[in-house]
């Protein structure tokens, strides 16, 4: 049994300690556009943002998911918005 807030977050203690108690409810969120575009190091998509209240109010309608499995440990994930650059570090300086 959960409850939800204003907010839409949702709380459900669980018993499982792996299990998170916070969430919000599927109807939140981004949404994948079509299929994942394969990458040379991964994959890509398009999601869009579900019609649903804002927390920020500023949210990005459409963006980017890069995914990249750079060792058989390590999974890097990027989420970028599509119309607007913005500055990034350059690689060599992480």
């Amino acid at each position: 049994q959960s409850t939800c807030d204003l907010r839409g977050c949702c709380w459900s203690p669980q018993s499982d300690t792996s299990v998170p108690w916070c969430f919000f409810s599927s109807n939140r969120g981004y949404r994948m556009d079509g299929s994942t575009r394969s990458t040379e190091a991964g994959f890509e998509a398009t999601l869009t943002r579900l019609p649903s209240p804002s927390l920020t109010e500023n949210d990005i309608e459409t963006v980017i998911l890069t995914g990249e499995y750079q060792t058989p440990n390590r999974f890097r994930f990027k989420i970028t918005d599509p119309n607007t650059q913005r500055f990034e570090v350059p690689h060599e300086y992480v």
